[in-house]
């Protein structure tokens, strides 16, 4: 990173005074260009010329990987159209890390950013992704906090999993792990966990369970080798189905066969 920013002939930044100081700490003088959501677009077209005429730019944000929630995406959208390649430089990615220690399933997840400030749009926003099977993964500001996880425990469902991370590699790093009902109460009662930069892990919807002829057809099979208890117990959890139904239908289904 160090060489990337000390070879560039500028860094556009989303807040110059932050990115001042790390130049300063790392003995690189480069000049410094705003780069932020509301001059974005005035910018890339300046930035963009600067790149045709074969100078080098360096897109940095406050914190984390840049695009990701932060400015940028214009700028590069921009200049992939004007012919010039765009390199990342691997870094630290808040999203990634909290998934990463979230405790929930990584195989597949989704990026949802910021939820809405206003409590209708958000609750709005939640329920567009109540069904959704695979791990979510939301950044918070911390003021909201305790709001947002009352009302995903509200819309999601109270006994979602979800893990609750903030200032991730920085010196007062907690990660909080939980159900939604329990994160909330908590957010609410510790003001420790509404400080600092806060990403929200949530566990996706469970696939529903299977139809009563799909249960039936387990059972059928399962029945074949084993007895009621076990092939309940053994169909519950391939259906996501309860057990105690399971057992009655499976009794109902070895009377038949007997």
């Amino acid at each position: 990173m160090r060489d990337t920013l000390a070879a560039v002939a500028v860094v556009a930044a989303e807040d110059t005074r932050h990115t001042g100081r790390l130049l300063q700490a790392l003995g690189i003088e480069v000049p410094l260009l705003s780069l932020h959501e509301h001059n974005e677009r005035e910018r890339a077209a300046q930035l963009v010329a600067r790149l045709v005429a074969g100078e080098d730019v360096a897109v940095v944000s406050d914190a984390g990987t840049p695009l990701v929630s932060d400015p940028g995406f214009v700028l590069v959208r921009a200049a992939i159209e004007a012919g010039i390649t765009a390199v990342p430089v691997p870094g630290p990615c808040a999203a990634i890390a909290a998934l990463s220690v979230s405790g929930l399933p990584t195989d597949r997840f989704c990026f949802e950013g910021f939820l809405p400030a206003r409590p209708g749009a958000r609750r709005e926003q939640l329920a567009a992704v109540a069904a959704e099977p695979r791990t979510m993964v939301f950044y918070e500001a911390p003021q909201r906090l305790a709001d947002s996880l009352a009302d995903m425990a509200a819309v999601l469902g109270a006994t979602r999993r979800a893990a609750v991370a903030r200032e991730l590699t920085k010196a007062f790093e907690t990660v909080y792990h939980g159900d939604l009902a329990t994160l909330a109460a908590r957010a609410a009662a510790d003001a420790n966990m509404t400080r600092g930069e806060i990403v929200v892990v949530v566990e996706g919807r469970a696939e529903a369970p299977a139809s009563g002829a799909e249960m039936d057809r387990i059972l059928r099979i399962l029945l074949a080798s084993l007895p009621p208890s076990q092939a309940a117990s053994l169909a519950a959890g391939i259906a996501g189905a309860p057990r105690n139904a399971c057992y009655r239908r499976a009794q109902e289904i070895a009377r038949e066969g007997s």
